[in-house]
């Protein structure tokens, strides 16, 4: 791209929501789109807490036109412990936009150079709209989650079927987030509810996913009402998944490697857990299945915790899903789905929170590549049975067609 006078004066700050996995796609948007514009200047804002585990958890070279800033995460000096993540992303969002408008004056006096493009995660839409508008910028929002999730913030829920609802007819109200529903009038579900007027401003909206594996009704609704809808695939994880490029000091991979498609791994994600009686009941089951299992726990440095039928290794997450794992027992979260379609790996759907429901229905009934635990609870004989579903049974061979397939897709689109 050539440079000019006018390029070298553009500032792009890009304000992420710092929780979850949020962070993360963000992050690698702004890469990109760095990499392919190195004569903007581009400034990151996100909280300290969130920008270090960014840096840590993921060997990535910045390139030398970014600049990431820390802004206030609202938890006040004297406080003396967070309970929860709902209640730290309370303060934060009470502290916003106060505090990316203090980062963006700091990153415009150092570099000299005014804000020229807002660029932001969704979820910051309840104040970043007015921000835009008061610099007189263009604003494009990036949406994190999956796009039927999108969908529910420009509809009001008040009945029981979701079949009007463009892309969203295979769902029932049961799958949805608690915070989609009108009866729910936390703060942050308010806020959630407030995006379906306000991402109206915005110049684009941004999806993290591929436009091949969505519902083509939900496509085609969302271009029409967005005059600048567009899909830049998964921005997680690398498409395709990378080979393993680090010594492997624990026997790990080539454990896996002596079992093809034959392993059960078991993740529920970062801040997944599910009850005591549940994971006894999971334990029970594989023991009596008899399948090779590899069952991950988080621990710091983005490290996971990995029992392989009783031994013990520590392995980078990325490298797990492969040709030698047969199932992904999961909590179905976003990323987590996006990781096992890449890895052409089978779900067991065990939901725990948020847009977890939604996903494990687009799973089992929309792309038919998993199935989710019966009555939504783990118990020995219901994943005994998903257990010999997905290795044993004709419906398993099927579901490994069809997020072949789906993975193929993928992989085209991504060229």
């Amino acid at each position: 791209m050539s440079e000019t006078k006018s390029s070298r004066q553009k500032h792009v700050a890009v304000l992420a929501f710092p929780f979850t996995s949020h962070p993360l796609p963000l992050f690698n948007l702004m890469n990109k789109l760095a990499t392919a514009a190195p004569e903007v200047q581009v400034s990151f804002f996100n909280t300290a807490k969130s920008n270090n585990s960014l840096l840590s958890a993921h060997n990535i070279k910045l390139p030398n036109n970014v600049k990431l800033y820390s802004v206030d995460d609202g938890i006040p000096e004297c406080h003396v412990g967070v309970e929860n993540r709902h209640e730290e992303a309370g303060l934060f969002i009470k502290v916003v936009p106060r505090n990316f408008k203090d980062g963006i004056d700091v990153a415009v006096i150092e570099t000299g150079k005014k804000i020229t493009c807002l660029v932001t995660d969704s979820f910051l839409s309840f104040s970043v709209g007015k921000m835009a508008e008061e610099m007189s910028v263009p604003w494009v929002s990036f949406w994190v989650p999956a796009p039927y999730a999108f969908q529910l913030i420009f509809t009001w829920i008040k009945d029981q079927s979701l079949e009007s609802i463009p892309g969203l007819s295979a769902l029932c109200i049961g799958d949805l987030p608690k915070k989609a529903l009108p009866r729910d009038q936390s703060q942050l579900a308010k806020m959630i509810r407030s995006m379906g007027v306000l991402l109206h401003k915005a110049s684009a909206v941004v999806m993290n996913s591929f436009q091949e594996i969505n519902p083509v009704l939900l496509i085609n609704d969302m271009r029409l009402k967005f005059q600048n809808f567009l899909y830049v695939g998964f921005l997680s994880l690398p498409v395709p998944l990378p080979p393993p490029t680090v010594e492997d000091k624990t026997g790990c991979l080539p454990w896996l490697a002596n079992k093809k498609a034959s392993v059960a791994y078991i993740s529920f994600g970062t801040l997944g857990a599910i009850p005591r009686n549940e994971m006894e009941a999971l334990a029970e089951a594989l023991e009596a299945s008899g399948v090779p299992f590899l069952w991950s726990l988080t621990l710091p440095c983005t490290f996971v915790y990995i029992f392989i039928n009783n031994q013990e290794a520590h392995k980078p997450n990325s490298y797990i899903l492969s040709g030698s794992i047969g199932v992904h027992v999961t909590h179905s979260g976003y990323n987590f789905v996006c990781e096992s379609i890449l890895g052409g790996v089978p779900m067991i759907c065990k939901s725990i929170w948020a847009d977890n429901c939604m996903n494990a229905r687009m799973v089992e009934q929309v792309w038919g590549i998993g199935v989710r635990v019966e009555a939504g609870l783990i118990t020995r004989s219901g994943m005994l049975k998903s257990l010999a579903t997905v290795f044993h049974h004709e419906n398993g061979q099927k579901m490994r067609d069809a997020i072949g397939s789906l993975r193929e897709a993928v992989l085209k689109a991504a060229g």
